[in-house]
Parts: C-alpha cells; sequence; structure tokens
C-alpha cells in the first residue's frame, strides 16, 4: 500500500521491534556497556529502569543476542516476574537446562547453587536476567538475594540483572531490602528520545527502509517537532504515529506529511488525553503511564561480528560506540 507510494521496501514504522533498523542513542549504548562489563567482569547484581516504553526490554535482548556468541556463557531470562517464589525458582532451573520438574524449594536452590559453582569453578559465566522486576514480589526479591550469596573470595558466581521501571527504584529502597540494595554493583536509566535523537530516529528508519533523496521530504523539520510533542520521544509511539501517518499521506495522494497531520493522528489516538499519573519526559515536561508503549530501540553493529577473547576490551568500546553499516 503506501510503501509501494513513497518506494519503500517495506515498512519502516512497524510496531514489533527489528533488531535490524539500528539508531543507538549515547544513553543506550552506555547502559548497554555498563551491563556488559558488569556481567563479563563479575560484579554481580546490576540494575537497569526506564519508564515504559524507552528502550529497556529491546536492550536486554541486544545484550543476550551478544552473550549468546561467547561460548563461556549461560544465562536464564525472565520475562515475566509474576510468579510464586517456587515457580520462580523453578523457571530459572528450566531456562538453565535443569532438571526441575517435581523439586521442592529446597531441592532447586541446591540445584541451582550447585549448577553455578561448577560454572564458577570451571571459570565459567551465568547470568541470570529478570524483566519486568518491578512485579517481583518481596518473597522473590528474597530469594534473589539469596542467590547473590553464591560467590567466591574474588567474585560472584551469579551475574543477576534486574530490569523494571521506576517503581523497582522504589521498591529497592524500601528499609526490608536494604541488604539486597546494598549488594548493586551498577545501575542504569533508560530516558525517551530527545528532540534531535526523534529527528534522526525517523530520518534513520525511512533511510533504512528504502527512502533516499525524499528522506527529509516525508517528514519536515516541523513535521518531526510535533511527533517528538505529542509523542513524548516513546519510540514505539513515534512508531504508531508515524506509520498512520504515511498511510494518511497516501489516501491523500501527498508526498509530505504534514504537522496538521500528526495532530490529528494524535487525536485519534487518543494521544491528547490528560490522566492522573504524570511521568517524567526527556525535555522535563510530563506524559501518562497509560500513554506509554511497549519499547522498541535496536541492537548494537558488534553483535553482527563474531570476537574473540581477545578483542573484548576492543568489543566494550564498540558498545559504546556503534555506528551503524
Amino acid at each position: 500500500m503506501f510503501e509501494t507510494y513513497f518506494n519503500l521496501k517495506r515498512n519502516p514504522f512497524t510496531i514489533t521491534p527489528d533488531p535490524s533498523f539500528l539508531f543507538p542513542t549515547g544513553q543506550h549504548n552506555e547502559a548497554l556497556a555498563a551491563l556488559y562489563y558488569g556481567i563479563r567482569w563479575r560484579k554481580g547484581f546490576a540494575v537497569l529502569t526506564g519508564n515504559v516504553g524507552t528502550g529497556k526490554t529491546l536492550l536486554i535482548r541486544c545484550l543476550l543476542q551478544l552473550l549468546k556468541r561467547d561460548k563461556e556463557v549461560s544465562y536464564a531470562y525472565l520475562f515475566s516476574s509474576r510468579l510464586a517464589p517456587l515457580e520462580f525458582l523453578q523457571y530459572i532451573a528450566l531456562d538453565f537446562g535443569l532438571a526441575a520438574a517435581g523439586k521442592n524449594k529446597a531441592e532447586l536452590v541446591f540445584l541451582l547453587s550447585n549448577y553455578v559453582q561448577t560454572r564458577g569453578v570451571r571459570n565459567l559465566t551465568t547470568v541470570l536476567v529478570v524483566d519486568e522486576a518491578h512485579h517481583l514480589s518481596p518473597e522473590s526479591l528474597e530469594e534473589i538475594r539469596l542467590l547473590t550469596n553464591l560467590e567466591t573470595a574474588q567474585h560472584k558466581l551469579l551475574q543477576i540483572i534486574l530490569v523494571g521501571q521506576p517503581e523497582l527504584d522504589t521498591t529497592l529502597d524500601s528499609a526490608n531490602l536494604t541488604q539486597l540494595k546494598q549488594r548493586i554493583a551498577l545501575r542504569a536509566r533508560l530516558r525517551p528520545l530527545t528532540l534531535e535523537e526523534t529527528k534522526g530516529y525517523i530520518l534513520r528508519r525511512l533511510q533504512l527502509a528504502g527512502v533516499n533523496s525524499d528522506t527529509h521530504n516525508v517528514f519536515p523539520a516541523p513535521t518531526i517537532t510535533t511527533v517528538f510533542r505529542q509523542s513524548r520521544g516513546i519510540p514505539r509511539i513515534i512508531n504508531t504515529i508515524c506509520e498512520n501517518a504515511l498511510v494518511s499521506a497516501y489516501v491523500r495522494q501527498v508526498k509530505s506529511v504534514s504537522p496538521e497531520m500528526i495532530d490529528e493522528i494524535a487525536q485519534d489516538l487518543r494521544l491528547n488525553v490528560v490522566h492522573d499519573s504524570p511521568i517524567d519526559s526527556a525535555d522535563g515536561t510530563t506524559m501518562d503511564l497509560r500513554r506509554a508503549f511497549d519499547a522498541l530501540l535496536d541492537v548494537c553493529n558488534s553483535l553482527r561480528k563474531p570476537i574473540g577473547p581477545a578483542q573484548e576490551g576492543d568489543k566494550l568500546r564498540g558498545i559504546n560506540g556503534v555506528h551503524p553499516s
């Protein structure tokens, strides 16, 4: 439909996360570098937070793809944290490939401890990533605290990353979790895109989808400013707005999207509806949690290149300065 009209090879603003649409920002590269450093140098416990839609899950997927290339690393990824403590331990064990069926809590703890310690003796790295960690119950957080006790005199045997919304920070600040909080070695936080980043994000996606000389004409500067104002820099909302804008331009048989078209789309999507739960935006303004969607942030160029042990330092530096190919 509109792809043919704009001479596009594919939809540049699909809401499905697509790693091929690479637009790394400084803050995402820094967060990725910090998490990778924490794992490779076995710091033990790291936390990544950010408002809804700022790219946390995609960043973690990028990290896991990077780790997957390293045969010395084994990881478990828990994407649903609404589990009872026993289910929590069962899921982790199963994701590590352990025989967890029918085992009670004590047996699961022993199984996990033995697995992590055996790998530690062989100088192998074991990682646990918990997404949506702001939903974790106090009981599950206590299980995580106990898992952080797996260590040698030199380093932690299990590397743990908690990923969640800012409520996770509030939870970790509570008095009954002081012991867990004190073990956090690294923290990273993601924020929405700035106006300049939003501009680069839109233009880069158009270029990757096939638009060449007319790239800047499809979404002129005033239109991009309006997209930023309506989306507050949230990548997936940017995608939703821009995809609808291309459809609207096709229907109207125009080659350029106007600011007025963006405002009409935002009204249709009810982005102007104000609720009572504001969160911080990149430019200091506020927006509502319910207006934000899940995240889209692309993977690093370094994922495309196999890297040997001797190049680890170069790989870490590369994460923090990715250049699109």
